[in-house]
């Protein structure tokens, strides 16, 4: 288990995964190394015999200095090089003024560097704290249960640094029982997250008025053809999965728009729910006839397991499909809290490089 939970930290497609050059504190080693350089350059001119011609490493600490502290620390590292230059105990005080003025000079210059960027990062830091909220108010965490369902979902976006893409999925508890919805928006990224905001909010409204299955999801299409029809080149569709669980939760019932189906995880076997998808949303439901749903029984321990086609269709180098159906049995034992986790390690594990969305639902009725 500590192997899956670190390729899952070390592939995490949050924030926090930004590399330091790219807006992330320095790492350890880049913050002590003024500080090494000082002390190093200092024992070696009292320890050596000779001279040392070593004067030059003086001019690169205020510059280090300036990548991971204020401008004060900076100060301090700069008077600091300034100082072996110029104490005569350092046998570095005759590299004539011409190697002292460029000291001076790279030491206010990169005060001022750091001045910038410490700046820089307060409002960048401020700005990603305003975008994270924004994110998680149109996708906020998945509780642990819902009504007589227990819930566990994982999202991964394909577009690094954002919390939500092109995927989308919730849970909720209205008059009419617990329903689920997963779906893939065209495109993903930030572009995607307006039409995302839009479903999610359809969804929800949908979930406390609407007494059938298949009128939630009109109601989702027909969120989607207004809203393309308000821009005549925006052509809104998206794929989407909805799930009604009986009172009791010993059935669901399932409407499937262009998106995979739930399978059932029953005693360690895998079962693939055989429903035939509707059209995606925002094509005009209505126009395509009824809509099909199936009612599926449900047995003490089942589990749905939802996944987006960031999973069904992640590819090796060879090009092959990832086999979930065949790997999710192997992975069943456990915790389902756990269960999304480790199908992601596991696809992480068949393909280094995923480009899309990644979104999985574990949904577990009450015994």
């Amino acid at each position: 288990m500590g192997k899956v939970r670190g390729l899952v930290a070390r592939r995490n497609r949050e924030p926090a995964r930004r590399g330091w050059l790219r807006g992330a504190p320095a790492p350890l080693w880049v913050r002590v190394l003024p500080a090494v350089l000082v002390v190093g350059v200092g024992v070696a001119t009292l320890v050596s015999p000779n001279r040392l011609d070593i004067g030059f490493v003086l001019g690169a600490i205020p510059p280090l200095a300036g990548l991971s502290y204020g401008p004060v620390a900076t100060v301090l590292f700069g008077g600091l090089s300034v100082a072996l230059l110029t104490v005569p105990a350092f046998h570095l005080n005759d590299p004539g003024s011409t190697d002292l003025l460029t000291v001076c000079f790279v030491a206010l210059l990169s005060v001022f560097i750091s001045f910038v960027r410490s700046r820089r990062d307060a409002q960048l830091d401020l700005e990603r704290t305003v975008a994270e909220a924004a994110q998680r108010a149109v996708a906020p965490p998945l509780p642990e249960r819902v009504g007589r369902v227990r819930c566990a979902g994982l999202y991964r976006a394909a577009q690094r640094g954002t919390l939500v893409g092109g995927d989308f999925f919730d849970v909720r508890d209205g008059p009419f029982g617990v329903r689920a919805v997963m779906g893939d928006v065209q495109g993903h990224g930030l572009s995607a997250v307006a039409t995302v905001a839009s479903l999610l909010g359809a969804f929800r409204e949908a979930v406390l008025d609407r007494p059938q299955l298949e009128s939630v999801a009109t109601r989702l299409d027909r969120r989607l053809v207004v809203d393309s029809a308000r821009s005549p080149h925006a052509e809104l569709f998206a794929t989407a999965v909805l799930l009604e669980f009986s009172a009791d939760a010993r059935a669901v019932r399932i409407v499937a728009c262009g998106h995979p189906a739930p399978v059932v995880l029953r005693e360690g076997r895998v079962t693939e729910i055989d429903i035939v998808p509707w059209t995606p949303l925002g094509l005009g439901l209505t126009d395509s006839g009824p809509l099909g749903a199936v009612t599926v029984p449900l047995l003490p321990g089942d589990r749905l397991f939802l996944a987006s086609d960031g999973v069904w269709e992640a590819r090796d180098d060879s090009g092959a499909f990832y086999p979930f159906t065949g790997r999710l049995a192997a992975l069943a034992d456990g915790d389902s809290a756990d269960l999304a986790e480790r199908v992601w390690a596991d696809v992480l594990r068949y393909s280094e490089e995923i480009r899309d969305d990644v979104t999985m639902l574990v949904l577990t009725p009450d015994d």
